[in-house]
């Protein structure tokens, strides 16, 4: 198994997007990961996303990470939603014209749960076949009426308990809400970073990867 990202980057719509990728031989699918908020340091090197990328890999997924436009040696500046998502959509497009045939899966963080969820929806409506959307405690109050969520993939929502950037009462209003199927799951005694919780959030994600 290959463990080692190449750096590389990706023409985005405002510029190159600085990005690792992580090519594995006879992967069974590829993992598109979005990070937290760049105006609070969110960077692709974020230790929730390393830890979900090093899962993602020992699921046996390709894997591609990237910095958003503003954001590290990426082009542009900060857009704080719509230019995101933007981003994240060239990333998929550069991923998915790399390996035409396997299954792509999106996995976000805090913002990045935001862009994922956002860029689901777009994919889908583009004709792509998500296998399954991630949103690691969402920031799902930026979600707006226009950003539809994807309806035919699976959808699984983490929410630490004792959150203190997203109220997790707004994640869990919100979950309550969505009338499509998906799975909510909390995590105890868990703030926002996952200090100390970052193996259990693999416990969770890494069987429903492998499925």
């Amino acid at each position: 198994m290959l463990t080692r990202e190449t750096p590389l980057l990706i023409d985005g719509p405002v510029g190159h997007l600085e990005a690792l990728y992580l090519d594995q031989p006879q992967a069974k699918g590829l993992a598109l990961l979005c990070h937290p908020n760049p105006v609070q340091g969110g960077t692709m090197m974020n230790k929730v996303v390393s830890t979900l990328q090093r899962t993602a890999r020992d699921a046996g997924l390709t894997t591609l990470r990237f910095n958003y436009r503003g954001t590290g040696a990426s082009q542009g500046r900060h857009d704080m939603g719509t230019g995101e998502v933007d981003d994240a959509l060239a990333a998929a497009h550069w991923l998915r014209a790399k390996h035409p045939d396997l299954p792509i899966t999106l996995l976000g963080f805090s913002f990045g749960g935001f862009v994922a969820a956002s860029l689901g929806g777009r994919l889908e409506a583009e004709g792509e076949a998500l296998k399954h959307v991630f949103m690691i405690a969402p920031a799902v109050m930026r979600l707006r009426d226009e950003d539809a969520l994807p309806h035919e993939c699976a959808l699984t929502v983490i929410q630490p308990q004792t959150d203190e950037v997203i109220d997790p009462h707004l994640v869990y209003d919100w979950s309550e809400d969505l009338s499509r199927p998906h799975e909510l799951l909390k995590v105890a005694e868990c703030g926002h970073f996952f200090h100390g919780k970052l193996p259990e959030l693999k416990e969770l994600v890494l069987p429903r990867l492998s499925n």
